[in-house]
């Protein structure tokens, strides 16, 4: 019998890459909170809005994102989440610290 829960493994690998997720689907346009859970699913990265609303909080709150309120042919208005200017630098860190990662992993993997 298998003592590992892959479930609970998957979902801890998942929720430390999130931010980085966020900040990529960012990176080429504005999202609303919404079309930010639906690209996470598309990508099979499931979150719910209680865990991606105080990620997108703390994120603004360190500089990182910024947000703006439009209105919306369908509802309320919207919270357009954006990049700012640090939001972007980090971003581009945290690229080179997942290719570093993924390179060294893949050198572990095929030894």
């Amino acid at each position: 019998m298998n003592d590992i829960n892959t479930d609970n493994i998957k979902s801890q690998m998942r929720k430390g890459v999130l931010e980085y997720c966020i900040l990529s689907i960012l990176r080429d346009s504005d999202a609303y909170a919404s079309e930010l859970i639906g690209r996470l699913k598309e990508a099979s990265m499931i979150v719910v809005e209680g865990t991606l609303y105080p990620l997108l909080t703390r994120q603004k709150n360190l500089g990182y994102l910024s947000y703006r309120w439009e209105e919306s042919t369908q509802g309320p208005p919207r919270k357009y989440y954006s990049l700012t200017p640090k939001g972007k630098e980090l971003l581009l860190e945290m690229d080179a610290a997942w290719d570093e990662l993924v390179n060294a992993i893949l050198m572990l993997r095929n030894k």
